[in-house]
């Protein structure tokens, strides 16, 4: 299952579904007389290519996943209530992001983008919180060191003991490491760290296992900004990618609703 997910992913996110319209419209318009579909197939290509890769589209609909849950700034007095303030936090449980392990760079370059600032709000929380231990959590698929090794290396390398760091190597998708947090946490009210983006999908899957998060998202792209701003109509890729973030994300909700694997916020 989780290969298929993987296998087939690729193919639903924006550019490749744009790219295969005007790909399409392209092989239509060469090589048939049905002139009048290629030129719809290529003009649609392109106008939702321009429309995924600005920031006045991609940024709105990607704010409605990162600010569903508010920063986690003080783990002793959090923005978001539920109901439970004033239980002692033992954990702070990382998701993994991805590695890519070069030995020839340093363990700061092994991180993906979204690694590296989860592992930081992961030990920035664990500084604030001198009880709690650092849970890291992350297999591997293409490289010989699993992604919880990977960010512990880190871990330790900024100075965090080591006796307070607990790898969990083994899972490869935020389903797997929902099933297994229970077993390092066990019904303990914990804190759940990972990119902004992927919170609500991730607290919607841990909390059907029956388990207690606080959530603290990271790794946040949509800053607020003017109302108007003239570049926010011009196409860049950092406006695609987080339409990529979007699809991805709501795509993976709507497959783990489908299995009935995510429970709703209790709020």
């Amino acid at each position: 299952m989780w290969l298929l997910k993987k296998t087939l992913t690729p193919f639903i996110l924006p550019l490749a579904v744009c790219l295969g319209l005007l790909i399409a419209g392209q092989i239509l318009l060469w090589f048939s007389r049905r002139q009048k579909t290629a030129k719809a197939l290529i003009l649609t290509g392109t106008a939702l290519l321009f429309a995924f890769s600005i920031h006045a589209i991609s940024d709105p609909m990607l704010a409605t996943l990162e600010h569903r849950y508010p920063p986690l700034l003080d783990p002793l007095r959090p923005a978001y209530s539920d109901g439970r303030e004033g239980e002692p936090i033992r954990w702070i449980f990382v998701l993994g992001g991805g590695t890519r392990t070069d030995p020839r760079l340093p363990v700061t370059s092994h991180l993906s983008s979204s690694s590296l600032p989860r592992v930081a709000e992961g030990i920035r929380l664990l500084r604030l919180l001198p009880e709690s231990r650092l849970i890291l959590s992350g297999g591997s698929t293409s490289t010989p060191v699993p992604e919880a090794e990977a960010m512990a290396s880190l871990a330790r390398q900024l100075g965090v003991e080591p006796f307070r760091i607990v790898t969990e190597p083994e899972t490869l998708d935020t389903e797997s490491q929902a099933r297994a947090a229970r077993r390092y946490v066990g019904q303990d009210r914990f804190i759940l760290v990972t990119s902004a983006a992927h919170m609500p999908r991730s607290m919607a899957l841990f909390r059907k296992q029956g388990l207690r998060p606080m959530p603290a998202p990271t790794d946040h792209s949509v800053t607020p900004r003017p109302a108007f701003r003239l570049r926010d109509y011009v196409p860049s890729v950092s406006a695609l990618d987080g339409t990529k973030t979007l699809v991805y994300e709501r795509a993976g909700y709507l497959w783990a609703w489908l299995r009935g694997l995510t429970a709703e916020d209790p709020r």
